[in-house]
């Protein structure tokens, strides 16, 4: 019998390719010095103080020996090009807890870990042409629904392994951790950086995400077999955070984007009062680089020294950088990396405490 249908997924087969042909390639802030622009900002004005400031209390935190520096991750700047940038910051310790939304952990991070890529949009055809192509979109940048897919599975195969029990996402996301370092296709991963190198991980709205499919398909098909199944607890989340906040000490915050994952972490000062910790100092250090507005009363929830308000960080030493985060993180992360105080901070292994 002839396939009437062969001729018109032939052309579809040939649209998606061209679409998808252009890689995006992440910084690598090694390959560069930034030094020197970082400094002659540092002598202009508008943003480009604003950043020049930042990156000068990034370095503080990073030579504070007694500081434990917080990762903040929302938005799609890992899809965008600055993956390998966050990879490298765990590689070199210069953080030691990540906190970001499921996105950036599971749909790009461990997406690109299984080995697929992300794509540079070098046109925008209608969106509903994109859809039958089975090509997802952020702004200019494509995904293979297809291949994103095969990230959900993964998920549901991970889960499926693991005793069915609560696991906090710190606890899940180290798992794909190590499914990632056994059988990976990327070096330059966060999510398998973290796991070997006992940084860890909390994604507060984890299955706001791809995860979250594959781990729905889990529950539902333990339900059909009559057997008990894996939890995200997300009470857990705060709990493990706030541990880490009580015996860090000293903390600094660098945060691109705000949303849930800023709010979280500022939250594990109150939580610690609460819990009768009341010597637990708000976060030392802090700055947040984002677009968002605080004309209506949010900015990713709410600018640095309004959150002083609530008791969670130091007015004393912060920034706040107004600008979309992937043209200002590889210039912040390559001056860090370069000014190289990192290579005497003590590993602080924070994932070691829930062994």
């Amino acid at each position: 019998m002839t396939d009437t249908h062969a001729p018109e997924r032939a052309i579809n087969d040939t649209r998606k390719a061209e679409l998808l042909s252009t890689k995006v390639e992440h910084v690598d802030i090694r390959s560069f010095d930034a030094r020197p622009i970082i400094d002659s900002m540092g002598k202009m004005s508008f943003t480009s103080r604003d950043l020049a400031r930042a990156t000068g209390i990034y370095n503080q935190m990073l030579a504070d020996p007694d500081c434990t520096i917080f990762l903040v991750i929302a938005g799609s700047t890992s899809a965008g090009g600055c993956m390998d940038l966050y990879a490298e910051l765990v590689r070199s310790n210069m953080v030691d807890c990540v906190v970001a939304t499921g996105a950036t952990i599971v749909d790009m991070d461990f997406f690109e870990g299984l080995g697929h890529k992300h794509y540079q949009a070098l046109e925008v055809p209608d969106d509903n042409t994109l859809r039958s192509l089975y090509i997802d979109r952020i702004y200019d940048t494509y995904i293979d629904e297809e291949q994103l897919q095969d990230c959900d599975f993964t998920i549901n195969k991970i889960a499926n392994e693991l005793e069915p029990r609560a696991y906090s996402s710190r606890a899940f996301i180290r798992e794909m951790g190590r499914y990632l370092s056994q059988h990976g296709e990327k070096e330059n991963s966060l999510v398998k950086l973290a796991y070997e190198h006992d940084v860890p991980i909390f994604c507060p709205a984890f299955v706001d995400s791809s995860a979250g499919f594959g781990l729905v398909k889990h529950q539902v098909d333990r339900m059909k077999e009559g057997k008990p199944y894996l939890m995200i607890d997300a009470v857990a989340d705060f709990r493990e955070l706030t541990d880490i906040k009580i015996k860090a000490g000293e903390s600094g915050l660098l945060m691109v984007g705000g949303g849930v994952p800023k709010n979280f972490i500022q939250d594990t000062v109150v939580c610690a009062e609460i819990l009768g910790h009341e010597d637990v100092a708000v976060h030392k250090y802090a700055v947040q680089i984002t677009v968002a507005d605080v004309r209506d009363g949010a900015c990713s929830s709410s600018t640095l020294q309004e959150a002083a308000s609530w008791g969670k960080v130091s007015t004393a030493i912060e920034q706040m950088v107004f600008a979309e985060a992937g043209s200002v993180m590889p210039l912040l992360a390559s001056d860090a990396y370069h000014r190289a105080l990192w290579k005497n901070r003590p590993k602080r292994r924070w994932a070691q405490l829930f062994a």
